[in-house]
């Protein structure tokens, strides 16, 4: 699950938080416990973390505008955490961009379990033919679009291209002379120095994801890694 395994567990019960990263802890996450959604939002910003279970009710920014805030910038996975009786409406807390809920009182192995198949959905890339997906990361090569970060990337043609080609062959290595082959065509007569000039925009337009970069295996190629 890459390197980054911190969980946000934004809820205002102390125990609730405590119960909750006993659990996860034991699964080898890393957890954050934060008390507020104003904090919550400024933690968030500022280091995106592998998931985060938001409680519904909580001082300063309530979870569900939370959640809406969240979604402005990040495509993070959120799983909202209600107490039995609250006024929870479903469909809109997955349509504002929450990916699954739990209901307190809740069984630990439920809420671990949620949390896997959460991160098994995202992290995984999940490819229709045309389109590829990782954490902050979305490519469609059908739209020629790249979205890193809930944001637009200006990528040329051929690096889109380039990048969408390493992205559907994860931890797989390429040497240059493959990728000229395989992304600008047997046709292609430029030499291998165009992958590494490519390499190095994307790099710079892109960098790394939570879990997932652009790597150099030297003597060999490149290969786009996914820890």
């Amino acid at each position: 699950m890459g390197e980054n395994k911190k969980i946000y567990i934004v809820d205002d019960d102390r125990n609730i938080c405590e119960i909750i990263s006993l659990y996860l802890e034991k699964e080898g996450f890393a957890t954050v416990r934060i008390g507020d959604g104003v904090t919550a939002l400024n933690k968030i910003k500022e280091e995106l973390p592998l998931l985060i279970i938001l409680d519904l009710m909580l001082p300063g920014i309530d979870g569900m505008t939370l959640c809406k805030e969240v979604r402005k910038f990040t495509d993070v996975p959120i799983i909202m955490l209600t107490a039995k009786g609250d006024t929870f409406d479903k469909v809109l807390g997955l349509e504002i961009g929450a990916d699954d809920y739990i209901v307190k009182p809740f069984d630990g192995k439920e809420l671990v379990a949620r949390v896997k198949a959460v991160l098994r959905r995202y992290e995984h890339e999940e490819n229709d033919g045309d389109s590829v997906t990782y954490p902050d990361l979305s490519i469609s090569l059908s739209e020629y679009k790249v979205k890193y970060k809930g944001e637009n990337v200006d990528l040329t043609p051929k690096e889109l291209e380039l990048f969408y080609f390493l992205c559907t062959h994860p931890n797989k290595v390429f040497t240059r002379d493959q990728l000229l082959e395989n992304v600008w065509g047997y046709e292609y007569m430029g030499d291998s120095r165009t992958v590494d000039v490519h390499i190095k925009r994307l790099r710079e337009k892109i960098g790394d994801g939570p879990n997932w970069k652009l790597t150099t295996v030297w003597g060999v190629g490149y290969k786009f890694e996914v820890k």
